[in-house]
């Protein structure tokens, strides 16, 4: 599979959004490759990782975010769902999961409910290893800040917004992964 050929599917090349998804997914990936690259021990998949990173927002050009030039007429919490519901399309259901679980440090059942996100009720939490280190990687960057890295004190401090949760989940990861 080349995740380029489905990028290229629904994403218009030389627009602003194919460049802001492109800049963003493609300083994602590097961090997930340099996270799997000093970690052997944890017996990455390296190629899924690689396409997973590149396809893990995919879903962000069905969603309303006129400040990433998103014009589609979903709320944006909704591209995770999206993007796994396209994948699976697609015929790769297992990338589309890493879509849906990389919001935040991943979204349990009863935060879905409690605050009543327009998103199917179901646990979103990154399972497998490669899902945790798309989901990581995909905190230190944004599509506003295009190719900065943010500091793990502003990470924590953005995550601390939605909950002590995604924190203690967030520090967890930085132990294993940094």
């Amino acid at each position: 599979m080349n995740p380029f050929d489905i990028i290229n599917k629904y994403y218009k090349k030389e627009t602003k959004l194919y460049n802001i998804y492109i800049s963003h997914v493609t300083d994602v990936t590097n961090k997930a490759l340099s996270i799997a690259q000093r970690h052997p021990e944890l017996a990455i998949d390296v190629h899924f990782l690689e396409e997973a990173g590149l396809l893990h927002d995919i879903g962000i050009f069905m969603t309303k975010a006129p400040q990433i030039a998103c014009k589609g007429k979903y709320p944006y919490i909704s591209h995770g769902y999206l993007g796994r519901e396209l994948l699976t399309e697609e015929g790769y259901p297992r990338h589309g999961l890493v879509c849906e679980r990389h919001t935040g440090t991943g979204l349990t059942l009863e935060t879905i409910l409690q605050r009543k996100l327009p998103i199917p009720h179901r646990d979103m939490q990154p399972q497998t290893m490669e899902e945790k280190i798309i989901c990581f990687a995909d905190k230190f960057f944004s599509k506003s800040k295009l190719g900065k890295e943010k500091s793990v004190k502003k990470i924590r401090s953005n995550l601390g917004k939605h909950g002590k949760h995604q924190i203690l989940k967030f520090d967890e990861w930085c132990e294993m992964f940094l």
